[in-house]
């Protein structure tokens, strides 16, 4: 029987016909899938056509919250945004730290789900009594943060608002969903989702009370949580630094992307370290609901064509739209982050895009005339800016290159691919794995394409030793998978309490029970996990038609070009180390030598219903 956590309420909204309506789901669905991402790719499954254009109005996008969201205890403000991906074509989430995550549960729904287009743009005001629908013509065209003052304005700033930017409303495929001006999700093209269906923002706002069996217990242990984050041994260091500590420890391995990842360290590595950014250009913090480790490091750059410019950087920003970049300024980065954030896109997939051009143009594969004119140089921003507004108004090859690097190096032919540094589409977040096959397993298996959201482990990595290969670094990548894309992905909370602080990951079942009545053990919630990365692996290969292990494959160039600097000169991934590991984790999760799950694995998680779908396809399921 289902707990008390849930209101056991989806809101769907059909743009088509402007009309939404509220629909109860079962218990075992809270059972089986929590919230979150399991309830994004079991909505998902069910609901959407096999082999839907992700960006026709018959997709669906999700924005799901779980039994622990808004609840206080550390940094419970979080949402997942799901949906097919038009930058993979299979399934594609982000979560996002905002406001709109709290009201939602305050506003009596566990998911909102979208579908259909509206003739012209709308945004949607979700409250108690269900979903207005609201021109947005007067918004369209306009970036991420104006919007968030226009719609603050018109519905209180404690709203939460979710929106897009002009990426979004161009299709960008790498396009994102924007929240107070800074907080972004949905790498894989969750933006262009809301722009395909002329969707240019969400305001919702809730006046309820969010459901808890036992709200006193929530709070009692709630409070402890946080007085173990605020006493942790690193939690100064994090509060001055946050994930931009991290910087100088991969130049230090020799992984931090440099070049478009041909390098793993960068000369003006120092110039923007976490380091510099607190003690010369931090100006405030700011974090999401619930949160007691703030991790929104605002940065104003100082001098330049940038300067007085306020931006939010952490390392994945700074570091694809700086080292990767050949960047070496600080008050650049901030620009280009500002202008990637008020545009509405991936800052990720964004920096691999522009490196990905400038190599490409380096190597004579496209020309000054297919880049209007512009001739992209390492290092140089000026001509970076010139190359965001080619891809942003979609002329010339600027066009293609807003369909990502795997589609734009599929065109350029000529060996483009191997320098596409991307797995299933999504480029890959910023760490070179020249040296570290387990961090390159992480990339190749993540559920969403090359990311490093369900499975840091390359700081694991090299305190194990990047040269230890076994079958327990497999296990140690499948276990944070269940923990960072099962368990917190699900909650939904923050994951930042437990990687950076060391928060007790005991404290999350016992929360589970006070808030929900049910008790769950780690076991428990880890066979949940693997259930939804099952599903989420069977939606690929129902999207796709076929599957083969080349889907879980990193990039050629850390395969085939060694690092030519610094203190790994040389090293490279061996790909009969690769696939060793990539059979002992097929092995592991139940799935066959394609990366298929087995029939067997399905029926053992309550999924026999699902295989015999992928069956009657004609993909026939090993036993």
């Amino acid at each position: 029987m289902a707990g008390t956590g849930w209101h056991r309420r989806i809101l769907w909204v059909d743009l088509s016909r402007g009309k939404s309506w509220v629909e109860e789901y079962p218990e075992s669905m809270a059972n089986e899938f929590l919230g979150g991402r399991g309830y994004a790719i079991r909505i998902l499954w069910d609901r959407l056509e096999p082999g839907t254009d992700p960006l026709s109005p018959e997709n669906i996008i999700v924005y799901a919250i779980g039994p622990l969201t808004g609840l206080p205890l550390p940094s419970s403000g979080k949402m997942v945004i799901a949906s097919k991906s038009p930058l993979t074509g299979g399934y594609g989430d982000g979560n996002i730290g905002t406001r709109a995550a709290v009201h939602l549960r305050k506003a009596g729904y566990d998911a909102l789900a979208v579908t259909g287009r509206a003739e012209k743009p709308v945004y949607l005001y979700i409250d108690e009594k269900g979903a207005e629908i609201h021109s947005a013509e007067d918004l369209w065209g306009l970036d991420a943060e104006e919007v968030d003052n226009e719609l603050g304005k018109r519905h209180g700033r404690r709203s939460g608002i979710l929106t897009i930017g002009p990426a979004g409303e161009r299709l960008v495929r790498y396009a994102v969903v924007m929240s107070e001006k800074d907080r972004a999700g949905g790498r894989p093209g969750m933006g262009a989702v809301m722009g395909s269906k002329n969707l240019k923002a969400i305001v919702i706002h809730g006046e309820g009370e969010i459901p808890a069996k036992d709200p006193d217990k929530v709070k009692e242990i709630g409070k402890q949580a946080y007085s173990d984050v605020k006493n942790a041994e690193n939690y100064q260091h994090w509060m001055s630094e946050g994930t931009m500590a991290i910087l100088m420890w991969c130049q230090e391995m020799s992984v931090l992307p440099t070049y478009n990842f041909r390098e793993g360290v960068f000369d003006g590595a120092e110039k923007v370290s976490g380091e510099i950014m607190a003690r010369e250009y931090k100006v405030f913090q700011k974090g999401c609901p619930q949160c007691n480790m703030v991790c929104g490091n605002v940065g104003e750059a100082k001098t330049g064509p940038f300067a007085g410019t306020r931006a939010e950087l952490d390392y994945e920003n700074v570091e694809m739209l700086g080292p990767n970049l050949g960047i070496d300024s600080l008050d650049e980065i901030i620009g280009l982050v500002r202008m990637a954030d008020n545009m509405g896109f991936d800052t990720i997939s964004l920096g691999s895009v522009l490196g990905f051009a400038t190599e490409a143009y380096e190597k004579g594969l496209i020309t000054k005339e297919d880049l209007d004119g512009i001739e992209p140089r390492w290092g140089e921003t000026e001509t970076y800016v010139d190359l965001i507004n080619l891809i942003l108004e979609r002329k010339k090859f600027g066009n293609t290159l807003a369909k990502g690097t795997k589609l734009a190096a599929l065109k350029l032919g000529n060996g483009a691919i191997g320098f596409a540094m991307q797995v299933k589409g999504l480029e890959a977040s910023a760490y070179d794995a020249h040296i570290a096959h387990g961090m390159a397993l992480a990339f190749g298996t993540s559920p969403i394409g090359a990311h490093h959201k369900d499975a840091w482990y390359i700081y694991r990595e090299a305190l194990r030793g990047f040269d230890v290969n076994d079958r327990q670094k497999v296990e140690e990548i499948i276990n944070l998978q269940r923990i960072r894309g099962g368990l917190f992905e699900t909650f939904v909370t923050c994951r930042f309490p437990f990687v950076e602080v060391g928060l007790n990951l005991d404290y999350y079942p016992r929360l589970l029970e006070a808030a929900t009545g049910l008790s769950y053990t780690m076991n428990q919630l880890f066979n949940m996990a693997d259930k939804i990365y099952d599903l989420i692996r069977l939606f690929w290969v129902r999207e796709y038609g076929w599957w083969d292990r080349s889907m879980d494959t990193p990039p050629a160039r850390w395969f085939d070009e060694p690092l030519t600097k610094g203190p790994r000169k040389g090293a490279h991934l061996d790909r009969k180390i690769y696939n060793q590991l990539l059979d002992w984790y097929y092995e592991i999760r139940g799935w066959d030598e394609r990366g298929i799950p087995r029939r067997s694995t399905l029926e053992a998680r309550r999924l026999g219903r699902e295989a015999r779908e992928i069956e009657s396809m004609g993909i026939k399921l090993s036993p």
